[in-house]
């Protein structure tokens, strides 16, 4: 377990532009903190057309110790990357020793079974340069008689597409229930294509004994920005009420646990909460499904974004940790809060979020996830349009191309008092901080479906005030 806290010290931590000597020495101090990334550096979790699917497909089984307990442990690996840099295979050796605790988050007491649901669910790596992984992960159970283990399969990317990630992960299932040995040329296949651009499809062949050739259809999303999203997850689980509480400490960066017993909801529901950031993102740590081993992360003094099994409650409360917004998403309630998160977005678009969030949990006429994402992700965004839309005329150019952004003038340009409360609080995060100095680089805005909704809000305003 010493290496493992040797690869987070490595590879989780780094100090952000607006935090001081104090927070960096906090960092010092803590080997689970993610990094912020550099000034001006893009989302690391990419969506770029034209790249491998993924980097790594591993199965991690678990091995029993001489103590009786079960130690996870990678027993499969597709690609074996051969000839790296020594800084590059120790990279990996370090990313590879990681992934067992992330597929097994929930300790060593396990015991051989003869039925187990399948479950299905993500982890976030961040690398020392900011870069981020995710680890898709079936867990399953294989074929045969009697008693056995339960083993993952993670594929290992830097692409954010979770559905389509899940089909990939269905189609392995299907597979090893045969045999591993038919995986194999499946994941080669998939390896050969490249990954499409939004809304277009790639068909890989892949041949079944006693089925024959099938051609499976992999298709992303339209909205880019939605395809690492399910937010009919947490619509289930929370009222619209409380998801703009945990929204609102969002946005301030405040520290977040979600419990589940569940690993899936766990992933699905953090995911979906920094998917209503968007066009900002949570820079911050940010561990979707904690390991056991590693339950301390809430007595970190930074800002944070956590998922911890339910069974972990109590040990999570006796943790000296400090303020923090908890969140029981079996029962649908919050369990301990800082006690202002109702009075953190102005008043006003709040409630047409809430309205806006009601209408769409109560409309059955809304049937496809896609759908659900859309709706609800231009409620949030409409937010952001509102708030701080004008961004791009309060970026002052020089002559070399460079622009500078004039932070009191965009807070003085807000006329309604209660609007720029928030967003004077708003611009000290580090969210603020990121987009800005990416918009600060170019004068071609890098986030085009949130400009394209600043554009359609003030032509709409427009035509209001010219009809």
């Amino acid at each position: 377990m010493a290496s493992i806290g040797n690869f987070f010290r490595r590879s989780l931590r780094r100090s952000g532009r607006r935090e001081g000597k104090e927070e960096a020495s906090a960092a010092e101090n803590n080997p689970l903190r993610v990094p912020q990334r550099k000034p001006g550096e893009r989302s690391s979790v990419l969506y770029s057309a034209g790249q491998f699917f993924f980097e790594y497909l591993v199965v991690v089984s678990l091995k029993k110790m001489s103590d009786g307990r079960y130690e996870p442990k990678i027993t499969y690996q597709f690609p074996k990357r051969e000839n790296l840099l020594k800084g590059q295979k120790e990279e990996e050796e370090r990313l590879l020793q990681a992934i067992p605790l992330f597929c097994f988050p929930d300790g060593n007491n396990w015991a051989p079974v003869t039925e187990f649901t399948s479950e299905t669910f993500s982890f976030v790596l961040t690398n020392v340069d900011g870069s981020r992984k995710i680890g898709y992960c079936r867990r399953l159970l294989p074929s045969g008689r009697g008693v056995r283990l339960p083993e993952v399969f993670c594929i290992i990317s830097c692409l954010g597409c979770f559905g389509l990630f899940s089909k990939i992960l269905d189609e392995v299932e299907k597979r090893r229930q045969i045999s591993m040995a038919v995986i194999y040329p499946f994941m080669q296949g998939l390896r050969e294509s490249p990954f499409p651009a939004p809304g277009k499809t790639v068909t890989i062949k892949s041949f079944i004994p006693e089925s024959g050739t099938e051609l499976i259809e992999l298709t992303r999303p339209v909205d880019a920005h939605l395809e690492h999203v399910e937010f009919q997850a947490l619509l289930q689980r929370l009222s619209p009420h409380l998801i703009l509480h945990i929204f609102a400490s969002a946005v301030l960066e405040r520290r977040l646990i979600f419990l589940a017993e569940e690993l899936s909801v766990l992933s699905q529901c953090i995911h979906a909460v920094a998917a209503l950031l968007y066009p900002f993102t949570w820079a911050h740590t940010y561990i979707p499904v904690v390991p056991e081993c590693l339950l301390d992360t809430v007595c970190c003094p930074t800002p944070f974004m956590v998922g911890i099994q339910m069974r972990h409650l109590e040990r999570v409360l006796d943790q000296p940790m400090e303020e923090a917004l908890i969140v029981d998403l079996c029962e649908g309630k919050i369990l301990r809060a800082v006690g202002d998160e109702e009075d953190i977005l102005p008043i006003k678009l709040q409630n047409e979020m809430l309205t806006s969030l009601n209408r769409h949990n109560n409309n059955n006429n809304v049937h496809t996830s896609e759908q659900v994402n859309t709706l609800v992700s231009e409620a949030f965004v409409q937010f952001f349009v509102r708030m701080v839309g004008h961004y791009a005329s309060h970026i002052k150019w020089s002559k070399n191309g460079s622009g500078t952004f004039q932070e009191r003038a965009f807070c003085k340009a807000i006329t309604s008092k209660t609007n720029r409360k928030f967003v004077k609080k708003f611009v000290k995060t580090n969210m603020f901080s990121l987009f800005i100095e990416e918009a600060e680089k170019s004068r071609i805005p890098q986030e085009a479906y949130f400009q394209q909704k600043i554009t359609e809000y003030h032509e709409q305003k427009k035509h209001r005030r010219d009809s």
